[in-house]
């Protein structure tokens, strides 16, 4: 079966989070993707190590199906071999600190002049252009810059992160569009070119609702939330509320564990099976819940009697219930719920893995399903474990050749 991505190959500077994420999903496209490291590894290898002397989870969760590579970019003979790579590769991929790849000698002008058919692709914490552009970035500085923060969590708590991480995560998806379409972009002209995604900028795109809320603030109240949004000018925090035309909100269950809720939506067409399920015909005849403007007018009185009535269940007896209805609900999953989860496994979302130092492990799984795109998951390689294979097969060096450059301190500190 054919690969979606077969025949391009991807030189892989990136570290730690949203450089990593881009370049696994490509790898599972079909790419080949080689993850060039410097000799100490990518940071994250030993980074909450929960095995001594293993690769930590926080790396190979981010870095399988792709070959390691280990070379010295403070040594000449190390930079030969990366620039050797660059005119073999059709996408260099970094996501180093501002002007760090520049102080190695390699502007986007001069990758583009080693090989004119290249993409290359970076991410940036603020972008390379603007007032921020110099500072640092890291998951929860793009949260508290992009607008996720200020529109996440209670109006009377503070701002909160969360769990998603869509500052590194959600960057590296932007990414892996941008290469993707500048790649086709190379089928009509034959040209390469310079992709960048900052992670605040990614942020904010998907925060994009907030902004449609920013503007509707300048003409009345949000009548959808379910706190007075009279007067604001900014969008707030609103908890669970489900920021939709539709009333939404999260359903405590039996037993009261921290995570036996259920995510209920109350949309227009299914109140009525809802009331009667909840309170008979008085209720479906109760005029503080006629319409949706009435129900939004009303929603704490509401939402308490939901929550009362499905105290008497636990999460999934009410789901079965709702959806016998057609509500659209969902239990409140845990990571335990998620990893025994008999439809995550049947998705292939979470796959076992088996490593040379970790033993069996598992991967979250590829989330985008091809017909015609079949790439069993591997682990993450091992720090430098493909170096002689990569030059024996992408440059063609000989036995002597790759000794020449290792004697040179080419793959070493």
């Amino acid at each position: 079966m054919e690969k979606a991505l077969s025949g391009i190959r991807i030189l892989d500077m990136t570290h730690v989070q949203a450089g990593p994420t881009s370049s696994q999903l490509l790898a599972w496209l079909g790419a080949d993707v080689i993850k060039f490291e410097p000799p100490t590894g990518d940071i994250t290898r030993g980074q909450l190590r929960d095995i001594p002397n293993a690769d930590s989870l926080y790396f190979t969760m981010l870095n399988c199906n792709k070959r390691s590579i280990t070379a010295n970019m403070k040594n000449p003979a190390g930079k030969e071999v990366f620039v050797e790579l660059l005119k073999k590769c059709d996408v260099v991929m970094e996501n180093f600190g501002p002007g760090v790849l520049d102080r190695f000698g390699f502007t986007w002008d001069k990758v583009h002049e080693i090989n004119p058919k290249i993409v290359m692709a970076s991410i940036k914490g603020f972008g390379s252009s603007g007032p921020y552009a110099e500072f640092k970035a890291y998951e929860n500085v793009a949260q508290a810059m992009g607008g996720s923060m200020s529109t996440t969590g209670f109006d009377d708590g503070p701002p909160l992160v969360t769990g998603a991480q869509i500052g590194d995560s959600g960057t590296g998806l932007h990414l892996a569009i941008g290469i993707l379409a500048a790649l086709q972009a190379r089928v009509r002209t034959g040209k390469g070119q310079y992709v960048e995604v900052a992670m605040m900028d990614s942020v904010m795109n998907l925060c994009r609702v907030k902004f449609r809320d920013h503007q509707r603030l300048t003409r009345g109240n949000l009548p959808e939330y379910s706190i007075d949004t009279t007067g604001r000018h900014a969008t707030p925090r609103s908890g669970n509320d489900s920021g939709g035309g539709q009333l939404g909100n999260a359903v405590k269950c039996k037993p009261g564990g921290p995570n036996d809720y259920i995510y209920v939506v109350v949309q227009e067409a299914v109140w009525e099976n809802l009331a009667r399920l909840m309170g008979g015909d008085a209720l479906v005849q109760d005029a503080r819940f006629s319409t949706i403007g009435e129900r939004r007018k009303n929603q704490a009185v509401m939402w308490g009697m939901l929550n009362d009535y499905a105290s008497n269940y636990d999460k999934r007896e009410f789901m079965a219930i709702l959806n016998g209805i057609d509500v659209p609900c969902g239990p409140i999953m845990s990571t335990e719920d998620l990893a025994n989860d008999d439809h995550v496994h049947l998705r292939d979302m979470y796959v076992e893995l088996d490593h040379p130092q970790r033993g069996t492990w598992y991967n979250v799984g590829m989330p985008i399903k091809l017909s015609d795109n079949h790439v069993p998951m591997e682990r993450s390689p091992l720090l430098g474990e493909h170096t002689d294979q990569i030059l024996q097969e992408v440059l063609g060096w000989d036995k002597s050749q790759i000794e020449a450059k290792r004697t040179a301190g080419a793959f070493t500190k």
